[in-house]
């Protein structure tokens, strides 16, 4: 298992992968900010697959592309 990545205040809930803090799916915008301050893009694009990686088998099926979204597409 990976560990999720440390966004501060706004850490992912397993299984629903929402926001501890604010309930919104994770990564929030509060975690996005938090996490884009403390890594390059590169790695944090790196990480968040991690995350979508660990993702998939908790969260319902849907579009692929809404996965990516929610956890790379931000990152570039």
């Amino acid at each position: 298992m990976t560990e999720i990545a440390d966004a501060g205040d706004h850490a992912a809930e397993r299984p629903s992968w929402d926001c501890r803090s604010c309930g919104k799916p994770w990564p929030c915008d509060p975690a996005r900010e938090y996490l884009a301050g403390e890594m390059d893009r590169v790695q944090l694009a790196i990480v968040m697959w991690a995350n979508m990686d660990e993702a998939i088998p908790d969260l319902p099926q849907g579009p692929p592309s809404e996965l990516f979204e929610r956890f790379i597409g931000w990152t570039h």
